[in-house]
This record gives C-alpha cells, structure tokens and sequence, in this order.
C-alpha cells in the first residue's frame, strides 16, 4: 500500500509539473520547492562583479537559444572574468570563500566549454549555483531576477539568474521555452 501511495504521488506531481508548463504558455506557478535556495547578500551592490555575471548571462543566453558554440564562448569569457577579478579587495574569509567559488565555477566551466548542450546544461546548474554563491558573498550591481524550472534537473527544478523579467528558460531553450517562474528580484 506504502509503494502505490509513494508512486500515486510522485505521478500527480509530475502531471501537475507537466500541465504547468506545457504549450509553453506564460502561466504562474504555485510550485513548493524543497531546498529553496535564499540569497542574502552581504554587499548589495557591486560592481567588480559585473564582467563574471555578464559571462554567465551570455552563457545562459547560449543556452536559451540552443546554441552550442554561444555557451562554449560564454564559459570561456567567465573563466577570464573569474581569472581577472581582482582578489585584492577581498579580506582574509572572504578570500577564502571567493576561493571555493571560484575553483568550483571554473570547474563547470570548464565542462560546459568541451561539452554537448545536455552535458552544458547539467552543469550549468552547478555554475548557477556557485553564481548564487559569489552574489550572496560579494553583491552585484546588477538587477537580477532569480528563476526557477520545475522540471529540470529531472523534476528535482532547478534556478537560474536572468536580466530580464521575461522567463527564458535554459534548461529547455526552445522545447519549453516560458517554462518557469521568477523567485526573486536582485537590486
């Protein structure tokens, strides 16, 4: 009975996730997310972060449009900004944990610059995480609206950071482009 309950509840969420997204209609989601990752920034406004989320951002914009060579320029461009950052600012912890951002994101990087856009796109949702990471730590002078997928990542959703309002969704480009909704709004 444990096993039909379990597996009568994993089927209506996949429908709704499916229903919810489907015909790639602009709609609002009302998703409960486990593990909603926060951002609290300690610096709001930053701007020697601007040229690594402008990377990233044309990283994702790649992804958006399905474009394998776009996202390979987009990870090297952000492997140069993360490399040209000037750690100088940074104190002691901070360095440190810039430090752990940065070995991480140029992982994935690196990964998504060799690789086909499904293994780009699983690894960009480690880089967006690590992108989550350094705005919390740093700040940004961006505005950024956070997004959330559903469905990617295997149904386990997963975020994104956008510079525009208008959901583009990269995990899916163009098969579900409007699929997702905004979580929060940076600056």
């Amino acid at each position: 009975m444990r096993k039909s309950t379990i597996t009568f509840a994993i089927l209506a969420m996949s429908f709704l996730s499916l229903t919810s997204c489907k015909d790639n209609k602009k709609e609002e989601h009302h998703t409960t997310v486990e593990n909603n990752k926060s951002i609290e920034t300690t610096h709001s406004e930053n701007k020697e972060t601007t040229q690594i989320i402008e990377a990233y951002l044309q990283l994702k914009n790649g992804l958006v449009a399905d474009d394998k060579e776009a996202v390979t320029k987009g990870a090297n461009q952000l492997n140069t900004a993360f490399t040209e950052f000037d750690m100088k600012q940074l104190d002691g912890n901070t360095h440190e944990k810039y430090m752990k951002i940065y070995n991480s994101a140029k992982e994935h990087a690196v990964h998504i610059s060799t690789s086909e856009i499904a293994h780009q796109r699983e690894h960009f949702i480690d880089l967006t995480s690590d992108i989550s990471d350094l705005i919390a730590l740093l700040g940004t002078s961006k505005t950024l609206y956070q997004d959330f997928c559903p469905m990617a990542n295997e149904f386990k959703g997963a975020y994104w950071f956008s510079e525009v309002k208008d959901i583009k969704n990269p995990y899916f480009g163009a098969k579900m482009m409007t699929c997702g909704a905004v979580k929060k709004q940076i600056n």
